[in-house]
């Protein structure tokens, strides 16, 4: 073998050795667990466990749609705010005044419209509304 095929082996080395370790780890959990852990069942052991309190009543209960509303109204922004970190960076980098730079902030202009768009019609859909 030639040394450039070599390196090109020893550069994989440390993903490998993080593979293994993970492995190991995983291999590790399920084993000890199984020696260690708690064997005893029952009645009260198979209860479900919220916060301390006994369950009342069933789980498969319908929620109000304003849940979901707001939890995709918070992935909005969410995603917008990874979205601009990329973007400040890119925009920092241009020429000022020039017609690229124009572009992109035209670009981020109407991705943070739509955002807004959202926000306005989760607020009229009354999801900030709690009562």
């Amino acid at each position: 073998m030639t040394t450039f095929a070599l390196d090109g082996i020893t550069s994989y080395l440390p993903v490998g050795v993080i593979i293994l370790m993970a492995f190991v780890f995983i291999v590790a959990n399920l084993v000890l667990t199984t020696i260690i852990g708690p064997k005893a069942q029952g009645a009260v052991k198979g209860l479900a466990y919220e916060s301390g309190m006994d369950p009342i009543g069933s789980a498969r209960k319908r929620f109000n749609v304003r849940f979901y509303i707001l939890a995709m109204t918070f992935l909005v922004f969410d995603v917008e705010i990874i979205f601009l970190y990329p973007w400040a960076v890119t925009f920092s980098k241009l020429e000022p005044r020039s017609s690229e730079s124009a572009l992109f902030l035209g670009r981020i202009m109407f991705f943070i419209a739509t955002s807004v768009v959202a926000y306005v019609y989760a607020w009229k859909k009354g999801v900030f509304r709690w009562d």
